[in-house]
């Protein structure tokens, strides 16, 4: 297990709480201390309005988004059923009807 007040920036282990923020006095960078807890758990993957996603959500879709190597565009409002969260710059996998399986970054859907 990992050190909640363990800086996310400068790997620093001697941040400290103050109100709901953590603060490193080393680099001086502050994070939610909720984010912290979600730290020492792993891997969280958050909508783009701060909702944790987990697997087997449905989300959708806060802006127009162009399919690469296609020239169609899926619309804003699109629902996408039964997410799986992976590790990376696109981290959510899904299926979408009509265009097929795809990768989406998270900062573009809302949880449903």
């Amino acid at each position: 297990m990992t050190n909640p007040l363990k800086c996310p920036k400068c790997s620093s282990e001697y941040g400290y709480e103050d109100g709901n923020m953590i603060i490193c006095p080393e680099c001086g960078h502050e994070w939610p201390k909720d984010a912290a807890e979600a730290q020492t758990e792993g891997f969280v993957v958050r909508d783009a309005y701060g909702n944790v996603l987990n697997d087997g959500d449905n989300v959708t879709l806060i802006k127009d988004l162009k399919v690469k190597g296609s020239s169609s565009v899926i619309k804003m409002g699109a629902k996408v059923k039964i997410i799986r969260l992976v590790d990376g710059d696109h981290n959510i996998d899904c299926r979408i009807d009509g265009i097929g399986a795809m990768q989406l970054k998270s900062e573009f859907v809302k949880k449903a």
